[in-house]
């Protein structure tokens, strides 16, 4: 990692554990704090909690795409007249096309100032919403999830690289903790207004909510971000696939992507078929589904933060595994569910995404550790591109394993418990060597 000061007239921000430019304004200040091998963090600078809060509200933007798809999945099942295969395709695809653009991005990923970067994709990502919410039919549909899995599935992997470059590690917790809180935000707030425009005009409708909300974070991003391109001074590879080799091949490099492999093929599992198995097999009506991810959400939302705070006080290896547990518990109880009160499916829920919340922001954080300054965009770029490929082997296979029934019951569900619980314990052993490596690189 290099020491040199990165002036503050070539970029606000400086490389985690760098030190920083003399500040020339507000607004231009670096996105410093203490190195790797400091104490306490640091509060918070006023621009750095604008670059939290301006991620966080990008990811809520994404996050609100792909997560709609889910409780939309009984309208879609039956206006749509689709298998669950079909629906576990539409699902799926976007993973697919983001997985196929991520690694193709890879290689350009640290040659580019990432505010650039970030906009050039993020307007890619509304289009392919807007074409969702214009799409007629099925094969539409399935054509506007590639175009949004293309310009979307890059966007985290850049907003991951923005957080590596502009905080140090040990504040890398207190940032993902409030970035994945958008996770539950699209609950609180995106999910229920979704399924309500949803009830009153159509499965059309979120979709068209979700574009609104991108031209708000577009300008914020263009207005206020300032360049991202510190890292550009790293750079030694001429050639993008010369740069792009020098990553996958490094050895620590790969450990990560297999770990981020597995992590994701389990995530993904459950949550395509939610809300389908919440009404068809826990009786409950499509009309109570916005109370339960609004209460299941504002748990999250509140947690999030406080989680984040535990990873970089306790250790983020140690909080996953507490996360770990917690999932597991809630998992198999989750799926082995029949009729059940409301309240009753309320805390289960919250239960279950507290525990992956857990997972998400401590892994998260800690393989931010991993990447060297000058291979962070690429690194960030195949990992999420590997994630993404992951996430859609997931959710195809879910989708043949879970069986519909003439009852409109979901069918096999334990099964899939049960391979998502194993999956989580075996990335609980892969991690570990994971979380070795950083603390000895630190």
């Amino acid at each position: 990692m290099s020491n040199d000061p990165v002036s503050a007239s070539a970029s606000p921000s400086v490389l985690a554990g760098d030190s920083p430019a003399p500040v020339t304004s507000p607004l231009a200040a670096p996105l410093s704090g203490p190195g790797p091998h400091a104490g306490p963090p640091a509060a918070f600078t006023s621009y750095q909690k604008f670059v939290v809060g301006m991620l966080a509200f990008l990811q809520f933007t994404i996050i609100l795409d792909f997560m709609i798809i889910s409780p939309l999945g009984a309208i879609l099942l039956r206006d749509l007249h689709l298998p669950t295969t079909k629906f576990g395709l539409v699902v799926s695809v976007y993973a697919f096309s983001a997985a196929l653009s991520g690694l193709l991005a890879a290689g350009f990923a640290d040659r580019f100032d990432r505010k650039k970067l970030l906009l050039f994709f993020y307007m890619g990502f509304t289009g392919g919403t807007l074409f969702c919410g214009l799409a007629p039919t099925y094969q539409l549909l399935l054509a506007a999830r590639i175009v949004t899995g293309v310009f979307g599935g890059v966007i985290g992997s850049i907003s991951m690289a923005i957080i590596t470059d502009l905080f140090p590690l040990n504040m890398r917790g207190r940032v993902m903790g409030v970035v994945q809180a958008s996770f539950a935000a699209s609950q609180v707030l995106g999910l229920p207004l979704g399924l309500y425009l949803a009830n009153h005009w159509g499965w059309h409708a979120p979709f068209l909510m979700i574009v609104a909300l991108t031209v708000v974070a577009g300008a914020l991003i263009f207005a206020r971000l300032q360049p991202i391109d510190a890292h550009l001074k790293l750079q030694r590879e001429g050639n993008p696939f010369v740069h792009l080799f020098r990553t996958v091949s490094q050895p620590r490099y790969l450990q990560t992507f297999a770990t981020t492999t597995l992590l994701a093929t389990g995530g993904f599992m459950l949550m395509p078929f939610g809300s389908t198995f919440t009404i068809n097999n826990l009786g409950i009506s499509f009309a109570q589904l916005p109370t339960i991810y609004l209460v299941t959400g504002l748990f999250t939302l509140v947690s999030g933060p406080f989680i984040g705070r535990l990873s970089d006080k306790l250790g983020k290896y140690l909080l996953f595994c507490a996360g770990t547990a917690l999932t597991t518990i809630m998992v198999l109880i989750y799926t082995h569910l029949g009729h059940t009160a409301l309240p009753w499916v309320i805390v289960i829920n919250v239960l279950l995404f507290v525990g992956v919340t857990s997972r998400m922001i401590s892994a998260s954080a800690l393989i931010s550790g991993v990447p060297d300054p000058a291979h962070r965009g690429s690194f960030m770029s195949v990992n999420a591109s590997l994630q993404q490929a992951a996430g859609g082997v997931g959710a195809a296979v879910a989708g043949l394993i879970v069986v519909q029934t003439p009852s409109g019951a979901l069918a096999h569900y334990d099964v899939l418990g049960y391979v998502v619980v194993a999956a989580m314990l075996i990335v609980l052993v892969m991690l570990r060597p994971i979380d070795r490596m950083v603390r000895t690189a630190r």
